[in-house]
């Protein structure tokens, strides 16, 4: 088992799944778990945990993510982000057509 340290990055509120709730937009760090899977000529592993840490001013909470929620919250964020940054780019032509 290893233990590998990563962050995911979110730049709007976000949920995880109907248990945990909306977080804030944000950088979390998270920690993947994994079982190493021998093969005759080479080791694999495989995730079988993520934790998130939710970190406020008073303290941390840990919640449990499968990889299927993480990725998708991460893809309803870039998608949303994207959607965004063309609605953002729409207003500027927009305003500087007025102007």
């Amino acid at each position: 088992m290893r233990t590998r340290p990563s962050a995911v990055t979110f730049q709007r509120p976000f949920t995880l799944n109907r248990d945990v709730g909306e977080l804030p937009p944000g950088t979390y760090d998270i920690e993947i778990d994994e079982e190493e899977i021998q093969a005759i000529d080479r080791t694999a592993y495989r995730r079988v945990a993520i934790y998130l840490y939710a970190e406020n001013a008073a303290s941390t909470r840990t919640i449990a993510v499968t990889p299927t929620d993480l990725e998708a919250a991460l893809k309803r964020d870039s998608t949303s982000a994207l959607g965004q940054s063309n609605k953002d780019a729409d207003q500027l032509a927009v305003n500087g057509a007025v102007g």
